[in-house]
C-alpha cells in the first residue's frame, strides 16, 4: 500500500519509465515487504536545465538525479530494513540514470496509520478489522 513520488532529471522515456517502476517495485516488494499489487508510483520528469545543486543546473553538472519519497505505514520496517532500501534503491538508480549526482535523495516518510491509507480506509482501522 505504500505510494512512491519520483521526479527524474531528464525528458519523459517510457522504457526509463518502466525501468524504475520495475527497480522500485521489486525493492519495496522485497526489502521493505510491502505488496507488490498495492504498491502505487508516480514518476514525473524534471528538465535538467531547471534541477540545481548548488545554484547550478544539473546541465552544467553534466550529471543526472533523482528524488523520491515513499509513504509506509510507521512501525511496519525497521531502521535496517530502510537503511537496505535506501542503499539498493540508490544503486539502481545510479545503473539506471547514469553519471548520477550525489545530492539525489530517498525519503522514507513512516506515516502515523491513523492518519494514512487508501479505499477510503485508514491503515489503523484495517490493522484492527
Amino acid at each position: 500500500m505504500p505510494i512512491l513520488t519520483v521526479k527524474v532529471s531528464g525528458r519523459p522515456d517510457r522504457e526509463r519509465t518502466h525501468a524504475i517502476a520495475e527497480l522500485l517495485l521489486d525493492a519495496t516488494s522485497r526489502i521493505l515487504k510491502k505488496k507488490r499489487e498495492l504498491t502505487a508510483i508516480v514518476i514525473d520528469y524534471v528538465d535538467p536545465d531547471c534541477w540545481l545543486v548548488a545554484g547550478a543546473p544539473l546541465s552544467e553538472h553534466g550529471k543526472s538525479s533523482f528524488y523520491m519519497d515513499i509513504r509506509i505505514t510507521d512501525e511496519t520496517n525497521t531502521k535496517d530494513e530502510k537503511a537496505a532500501y535506501i542503499r539498493e534503491v540508490y544503486a539502481g538508480f545510479a545503473r539506471l540514470l547514469g553519471d548520477l549526482h550525489e545530492e539525489s535523495y530517498i525519503h522514507v516518510i513512516d506515516a502515523r496509520a491513523a492518519s494514512y491509507g487508501y479505499g477510503g480506509l485508514t491503515q489503523e482501522y484495517r490493522y484492527h478489522r
